[in-house]
């Protein structure tokens, strides 16, 4: 993406680390999941589902379900430390609640070409493709060594929260190519301001 520009409305990021958390990013710079259309495009590029996988079922409760989800995996990646612990008790019962439902079916099927791919036995349902969603946050906020690699992005206003599994635990930003580049060049602009000066 060249500097300057900004996204494609519909434009979705895949490099959170999880899953659950690629759900999170679904809301910066702005509202993607807006439509059943993108919400189907995330279904199929996160890889919950095989990309041949009929999805034309997807309507606006889906969207509802999924936004709920994110604001409750939101609510449990970002723990506040306040006293009041009821809307993060409330978001981990839902999410638990979400990830009982079984997950779709995967079989393997040959393809045209005799090669093995992954198919579904049906049209997945809203709530088993939420279980897996969820099922990915609950391995993320039970597993104490990727809970330690959890970053929010330092990049001006940008809450996206990533898996940090870079060399050295040092990685600062959602995306080098994105708020990586912003921030190089917001410094490199002060440094030139500095000289001017």
């Amino acid at each position: 993406m060249a500097l300057g520009t900004t996204m494609a409305p519909y434009e979705l990021r895949f490099d959170a680390g999880r899953i659950c958390l690629d759900l999170l990013a679904t809301t910066h710079p702005e509202e993607r999941l807006d439509a059943p259309e993108p919400l189907r495009a995330w279904i199929v590029r996160s890889g919950l589902v095989p990309a041949a996988t009929a999805l034309a079922h997807v309507d606006s409760a889906w969207l509802v379900g999924f936004r709920e989800l994110r604001g409750q995996i939101s609510q449990l990646v970002r723990r506040s430390t306040g006293p009041d612990t009821r809307p993060y008790d409330l978001a981990l019962a839902r999410v638990n609640d979400l990830a009982r439902a079984a997950p779709p079916a995967p079989r393997a099927v040959r393809d045209e070409d005799g090669a093995l791919v992954r198919q579904l036995d049906g049209p997945p349902g809203c709530d088993a493709l939420l279980a897996v969603v969820a099922r990915d946050a609950v391995e993320l906020l039970t597993d104490p060594v990727a809970r330690a690699s959890l970053r929010e992005c330092e990049g001006d206003n940008c809450p996206i929260v990533y898996l940090d599994t870079s060399r050295g635990r040092r990685r600062r930003w959602c995306s080098s190519e994105v708020c990586g580049n912003r921030e190089r060049v917001a410094r490199h602009r002060r440094r030139a301001a500095l000289a001017r000066a």
